[in-house]
C-alpha cells in the first residue's frame, strides 16, 4: 500500500486560540478532496496550519518526507502597480509544469489588474496547480466565480491530477461534490 502524502490525527489549530477541528483524515497521491464547513468553522485556519501560518494545538500532523505544498489563498492579490500580464504571472509564480487549459489562454496577454475577477480568480488557481507541488491547497476556489467558470474549475480540478493531490476548502456542498473525490466535514 501506498503511504499517505499527509496524516492529520486529532488536529485543532488556531491562533490565539483553537478555532477548527479536532479533525482526522489522510490525503494520498492523486485525490481531490474537499473540506466542507459552515462560514467561521475553522476551514481556512486548518489550511493555514498545513503550511504553518496557524498554531497546531492538538493532536499531530505527519507530511512525507519531501512533500512540497503550494497554497491558493481565499483573496489573491492584484495591484495597478503590478502591471503584469498573465503570462508573466504564471511565470513569476513558477506555474509552469504544463501549459494552461485553452479556455484561460485568452488572458495571458492582458495584464491581471483588468481581468474580471472571476477570471484573476481562474488564473490564480491555475498559478498552484500549474506548479510542481505534490500538494495543493485551495482556499475557497469559487469566490468571484459566476456558474460557468465554476464548471470549469470543476473540469480542470477533475481532469488529470492522478499524481498529484488537492484539498480543497469551501462552504459549497455541491461544488464539493461535483469536484471531489471525497468530502471532509469540519463542524463548528
Amino acid at each position: 500500500m501506498t503511504a499517505p502524502l499527509l496524516k492529520a490525527e486529532a488536529l485543532t489549530a488556531g491562533y490565539s486560540g483553537p478555532v477548527s477541528g479536532p479533525l482526522s483524515f489522510t490525503l494520498m497521491r492523486g485525490e481531490v478532496v474537499g473540506l466542507w464547513g459552515p462560514n467561521g468553522s475553522g476551514k481556512s485556519t486548518l489550511l493555514k496550519a498545513l503550511v504553518g501560518d496557524a498554531r497546531i494545538f492538538s493532536g499531530s500532523l505527519h507530511k512525507a518526507e519531501g512533500l512540497t505544498l503550494a497554497i491558493q489563498n481565499q483573496r489573491p492579490v492584484r495591484r495597478e502597480e503590478m502591471p503584469f500580464t498573465g503570462r508573466e504571472y504564471l511565470h513569476y509564480a513558477k506555474a509552469d509544469r504544463e501549459p494552461p487549459p485553452q479556455r484561460l489562454k485568452p488572458w495571458l496577454e492582458r495584464r491581471i489588474d483588468e481581468l474580471s475577477g472571476g477570471q484573476f480568480q481562474l488564473l490564480n488557481i491555475w498559478a498552484a496547480l500549474g506548479g510542481r507541488a505534490d500538494l495543493i491547497l485551495l482556499d475557497e476556489p469559487t469566490n468571484n466565480l459566476d456558474p460557468e467558470s465554476e464548471n470549469l474549475l470543476t473540469e480542470i480540478l477533475r481532469a488529470e491530477w492522478k499524481l498529484r493531490t488537492i484539498l480543497l476548502v469551501s462552504h459549497e456542498r455541491h461544488f464539493l461534490e461535483a469536484a471531489c473525490d471525497r468530502v471532509l466535514e469540519l463542524n463548528p
